[in-house]
């Protein structure tokens, strides 16, 4: 971990299921004013799944697209916990879009100082060639950096039942170096929609990476 709480963040998406865990996350980015940069990368299979999850397609402004998406759940509150959040400025601006292809990009070297990387979610095809050291798209090769760097690198997995073949690649994943985050979300604070839960397990994500936020969820026993 840096000496100090990140401030210059990679955030990729991949083909997964998990459209809204990955809109939280980048709300609370966009919000938390320690944090000064965020490069963004989405695959093209991650298209596809915003596109049947949130109904955004294509790549045009794809970052403020996400960040105004409904998760169109009808039990879905205007006053979902929101009073606590809205104070909270939203900068949508530090957040950058990378091309996956452009594997000539900042985060493709060690030299760039990013502090951590997320990939949320993470399809187990992304999980498998970034255990295997495949770097041929940006993704892979950012994540293949954060390795070698010794930075954090968080991988929110996402995919069940589990063969062989992804615990092995989980496995040596963390072996190098990776924490292998599930996109599983908690139910014991009563979440009171797909919003509020997203938005804990984003928030659990960040607090892993010394982020936390200050309107978590707390267990107190």
């Amino acid at each position: 971990m840096p000496n100090h709480p990140p401030r210059n963040l990679t955030i990729a998406s991949t083909g997964a299921s998990g459209s809204l865990f990955l809109r939280q996350l980048l709300l609370a980015v966009a919000r938390d004013e320690r944090i000064e940069n965020v490069n963004f990368i989405a695959s093209d299979s991650a298209l596809r799944v915003l596109a049947e999850e949130l109904g955004i397609k294509g790549r045009s402004n794809l970052v403020g697209r996400i960040l105004g998406a409904s998760s169109g759940n009808p039990s879905a509150s205007p006053g979902d916990r929101l009073l606590k959040i809205q104070p909270r400025k939203l900068n949508p601006q530090k957040i950058k879009e990378q091309s996956n292809a452009d594997i000539g990009a900042n985060v493709a070297s060690g030299s760039y100082p990013a502090d951590a990387m997320i990939v949320i979610p993470c399809s187990v095809g992304t999980l498998a060639r970034i255990a295997n050291g495949v770097a041929s798209q940006l993704i892979e090769r950012a994540a293949d950096v954060s390795l070698k760097e010794k930075r954090p690198l968080v991988l929110c997995v996402r995919e069940t039942p589990l063969n062989k073949i992804h615990i092995r690649n989980m496995y040596r994943a963390a072996d190098a170096g990776a924490t292998i985050f599930p996109l599983i979300p908690a139910f014991y604070y009563g979440p009171a929609s797909f919003d509020e839960m997203a938005r804990e397990f984003a928030y659990r994500v960040l607090a892993h990476l010394g982020l936390p936020q200050p309107d978590a969820f707390h267990w107190k026993g």
